[in-house]
């Protein structure tokens, strides 16, 4: 048996999405051009940009098409060190960046090097289950905050903020407000106008659309200094020749989303309730890491006491089962995940973690299956343990 359960990583394409991006191949045209074959690119670029908007609740505008979530959220946090002078309240004078110590690591690589280049960097710190401390945000909020930055949802843990309570406090001491909202989208409701928020990022291959695609949310009104320069394309604000096709498959993923979301969301939480009941009922020794209700739906990341969580997820695969040891971009590395530790757990145990991450074709038979296979890993593996103690008595010597 085949089990997908790394959706946070990826997730494959969705039917429709399929269907509309090959229905598009033969459309080649550059949609900057004035000719037919570049207006029809043209049309069928902004009919996806509305898609996204709505969405979320935006206006057509307000939607930059980028590369990926990673670019969008570089872009943004670049704003504040604009070499042109054009950043958003001007550069100098409001560049101090708040961000959280979970964010995803295109935020955080970006905030290490932004701080390298004149930018004031200040880390919010999050609860056991990776809430951050809003009395600590307000605390570190003055005039010289020009941006904070923090995740809808997060990538490991699946725990959600309180975008709104945060923005209200962020516009007050003056400052924009940035959500990477690439997990979040699609999974749970997100309205910009809601959360107030000045910039918002997506994602396409996180919700059943094409890789190399995402979406930029910025505020009608905001400032805003391009990243790639060299083109008018996205009304000067992104160049680059348009990926017309990856734009195309963005819009119609949305579309679904819109259709399917809610009753995706329902069947996770009956998922997740009984692969985390299931869990605990047949393994000792573990731990659940994130928020216990205030998280994603598809979302479970467990610690096992005494594993490896790298060889709990080949072993898991010898099975045909994929999961994950946590943020896919930082798979490779050998450090825990800098997520569960910030939420206090140790290295060993956060060494020892696995995501479980659901999607739209999951099923009540993939969890039944993964818990039958599961128990027998972890004891496998725990066996092979010179550390691992279990009622005093090491593994090995039972």
């Amino acid at each position: 048996m085949k089990v997908y359960f790394d959706h946070n990583a990826t997730t494959p394409l969705h039917p429709e999405v399929k269907k509309e991006m090959i229905a598009a191949m033969e459309m080649f045209g550059n949609p900057s051009s004035m000719h037919a074959y570049g207006r029809e690119a043209r049309a069928n670029v902004e009919a996806s940009r509305r898609k996204v908007a709505e969405f979320i609740g935006a206006h057509d505008e307000e939607i930059i098409f980028v590369g990926s979530g990673s670019e969008a959220n570089n872009t943004v946090l670049s704003l504040f060190v604009c070499a042109t002078n054009q950043c958003v309240g001007g550069c100098g004078m409001r560049s101090t960046i708040i961000t959280t110590r979970i964010e995803h690591p295109c935020v955080l690589e970006t905030a290490e090097c932004l701080a390298h280049r004149g930018a004031h960097v200040k880390y919010l710190d999050v609860d056991r289950y990776g809430k951050i401390d809003l009395d600590q945000l307000q605390g570190m909020l003055g005039d010289d905050v020009g941006l904070v930055s923090v995740m809808m949802a997060n990538n490991e843990i699946g725990t959600l903020q309180d975008i709104e309570a945060i923005t209200k406090m962020v516009h007050a001491s003056g400052a924009y407000m940035h959500t990477d909202a690439v997990q979040a989208v699609g999974k749970v409701p997100v309205d910009v106008r809601r959360l107030g928020v000045d910039f918002l990022t997506i994602s396409g291959h996180k919700i059943y659309g094409p890789k190399g695609v995402g979406a930029l949310f910025v505020k009608k009104g905001v400032s805003y200094c391009p990243l790639i320069r060299g083109g008018h394309q996205e009304r000067g604000r992104r160049a680059g020749t348009e990926n017309t096709l990856g734009i195309l498959g963005l819009g119609r993923a949305v579309e679904m989303r819109a259709l399917e979301m809610t009753e995706e969301h329902n069947r996770m939480v009956q998922l997740k309730t009984a692969l985390k009941e299931g869990i605990e009922a047949r393994i000792d020794d573990i731990s659940i890491n994130g928020h216990p209700t205030d998280s994603l739906a598809g979302t479970l990341n467990v610690s096992f006491e005494g594993v490896e969580g790298e060889a709990v997820l080949l072993y898991l695969d010898l099975e045909g089962i994929a999961v994950s040891t946590g943020s896919a971009c930082a798979s490779g590395s050998l450090d825990p995940s800098h997520v569960l530790l910030a939420t206090g757990v140790d290295a060993e145990r956060a060494h020892g973690s696995i995501r479980f991450s659901m999607g739209r074709e999951s099923t009540m038979q993939e969890v039944d299956y993964l818990l039958d296979v599961l128990p027998g890993t972890i004891n496998k593996i725990r066996n092979m343990s010179t550390a691992y103690i279990k009622g005093g008595v090491h593994a090995a010597s039972r």
